[in-house]
């Protein structure tokens, strides 16, 4: 009876947990395509930061050039990049005049990279919008349209899309989905836009916002020490006054974040470390999505395991109970991760490998826990980012 009074509470604690977890996802406002407006639209400067990007940035930019938006600039800040992006840059630049490629300058004391990037960008931009594009992503025809459309519909002065994710690799497949929902649990787009509430944040994959809020609120200068720069200008954004909105741009803007497992485990290692470092209450919740990873991971597929050898070792009905209890878990996560995984346009047998995918998660939260707790930093894109300090 110990036994199935433990899987018991063990199978309505993991129901509430996957469902609770699986129901934060609230993007009530999504971007659909919509036709460009007239010739006499506003121009919008396409901001792009680029280091190190030769595989990505010409189908970015080129993206970008493509817009049917019909009054756009592209500014792409070649931020001291060792590779060919600025080669690749100025091919693109000598047939297309609507592009405008800058060699960053070095990076100032008391500055993050990608601020003192987009800092450099804006300055030489001319938009009634600055629209911030990262070199991963990539525009529909009608993005700009579409977004501006929406921006203008829900009276945004800045305006910020939750994108398709492109998957390419096995480990994509396996590790995106669950990143992507833990991360829905982090905030809720309906707190964000909400006026009323304090609740901020961006995708700095892509964020469109006008040109006198952004001069207004200070800019990227303001948050010129902020690695995650997007959720700082977008607490500038809201505690200032200006209406935030984040919308569902899946429709018509994609991202390929990371191509595979090291590339994915640096890049998430630094995204998750630069989210804990300051804020002890996160550390706490990342040690806690640790532990409940590393329980997905080994005990999931252990359970029905124990069920059925203890009903062969005389366990009679409490052992039938116990693996009922332990498929119907694991029946509820597979269906709600199928969901996930078509989201994604992926497989939804990708749903078979969740618990590989929670124990490399639970390995990324508790590196980053001990690169914080530690004093170690971490490194990316050839830059070393401290507690207090990055170069």
């Amino acid at each position: 009876m110990p036994y199935l009074i433990t899987s018991t509470i063990l199978f309505l604690a993991a129901l509430i947990i996957i469902y609770w977890i699986h129901n934060q996802y609230h993007l009530d406002i999504i971007v659909t395509p919509a036709p460009p407006p007239a010739a006499n639209a506003p121009l919008i400067s396409i901001c792009i930061p680029a280091r190190n990007e030769e595989n990505n940035i010409r189908n970015s930019v080129e993206s970008a050039l493509r817009q049917d938006y019909p009054n756009i600039e592209v500014v792409v800040l070649d931020d001291r990049s060792t590779d060919a992006t600025l080669t690749q840059l100025k091919e693109i630049a000598s047939g297309d005049s609507r592009l405008l490629p800058i060699s960053g300058s070095d990076l100032p004391e008391g500055w993050a990279g990608k601020p003192y990037a987009l800092f450099q960008a804006s300055a030489a931009a001319h938009g009634e919008w600055l629209c911030f594009v990262d070199a991963d992503t990539f525009l529909t025809p009608h993005a700009i349209s579409s977004c501006y459309a929406k921006a203008l519909e829900t009276k945004a002065d800045m305006f910020t899309t939750m994108n398709e994710q492109v998957l390419g690799s096995f480990w994509e497949k396996v590790v995106m989905p669950l990143v992507m929902t833990a991360l829905s649990v982090g905030f809720s787009p309906r707190k964000v836009n909400d006026p009323a509430t304090r609740d901020a944040i961006a995708n700095g994959q892509f964020i469109m916002i006008r040109r006198t809020v952004y001069d207004s609120i200070g800019g990227h200068e303001k948050v010129k020490d902020q690695i995650v720069e997007d959720k700082a200008i977008s607490e500038q954004v809201k505690w200032n006054g200006h209406r935030l909105i984040v919308a569902d741009g899946m429709k018509v803007i994609r991202t390929r974040m990371y191509t595979d497992l090291p590339s994915m485990w640096e890049g998430w290692t630094k995204n998750i470390y630069l989210g804990l470092r300051d804020h002890p209450s996160m550390l706490m919740l990342g040690a806690f999505g640790a532990t409940l990873s590393l329980i997905a991971a080994l005990f999931l597929p252990l359970w029905p395991i124990l069920g059925i050898s203890w009903y062969f070792n005389q366990g009679n009905w409490p052992a039938i109970a116990v693996t009922i209890e332990s498929l119907i878990v694991w029946g509820s996560l597979i269906y709600l991760r199928v969901k996930v995984a078509h989201k994604m346009n992926i497989s939804g047998w990708y749903a078979l490998t969740t618990p590989l995918g929670a124990g490399v998660f639970a390995a990324m939260m508790l590196a980053s826990a001990w690169k914080v707790i530690s004093g170690q930093g971490v490194t990316w894109r050839g830059r070393k980012y401290h507690q207090n300090k990055n170069k």
